[in-house]
């Protein structure tokens, strides 16, 4: 399971929105299920697809304080891979065969690229948003303990009172988004190297 954390003013249905439009047409199919706060979008094959092998992912969207949190499952591959056996099966008896076989390889590629293409929408539509992995404004801003006035992440002290801020000076990771403190030496959600 992949999962990645953007920050900013973003919602789940505007992630399912835009996977619905991408992936409901054609041999694919997909749903909704959940509410605003939380959100599922199963991509899979259509039933009834005329040509490739059977394949399905779920996608879980959730509502974070400070944006959302994207967590890929892994892709049920098997009828994918039957589908491709049985091509293979095919050019072996007689490689002419292949030639009647070429709309059901090219849609077996395709659907193994799901993963691929399901993270390429999800960054267009942060991107369009106006979120990042990056640490949003929100967050970028300490409150004081003792005055309780807001500064910027890396003062060592409080800008209104000169009150000591600490070391808990939050960041985030640059492969999943995570907010980690700079104490970490790996990323607690991804385990890359910080």
């Amino acid at each position: 399971m992949e999962r990645k954390i953007y920050h900013g003013k973003i919602k789940p249905v505007d992630i399912a929105q835009a996977l619905l439009g991408e992936f409901n047409q054609g041999n694919m199919r997909a749903q909704t299920l959940g509410q605003s706060d939380k959100m599922i979008v199963q991509v899979g094959t259509r039933p009834d697809a005329a040509s490739g092998g059977q394949t399905a992912m779920t996608v879980t969207i959730q509502k974070l304080e400070d944006g959302i949190m994207v967590e890929i499952g892994q892709q049920a591959w098997l009828g994918v891979a039957a589908s491709l056996g049985m091509s293979a099966l095919a050019a072996l008896r007689n490689p002419f065969s292949l030639l009647g076989r070429l709309d059901d390889i090219a849609q077996d590629i395709e659907n193994l690229q799901i993963s691929e293409r399901i993270w390429q929408i999800i960054t267009q539509t942060v991107q369009t948003a106006g979120a990042s992995m990056e640490l949003s404004d929100k967050l970028k801003r300490l409150t004081c303990e003792y005055c309780h006035a807001a500064n910027p992440v890396g003062e060592a002290s409080c800008i209104a009172c000169g009150a000591p801020l600490g070391k808990a000076q939050p960041t985030t990771c640059r492969n999943c988004g995570y907010v980690v403190r700079p104490s970490d030496k790996t990323c607690p959600n991804c385990k890359q190297v910080l």
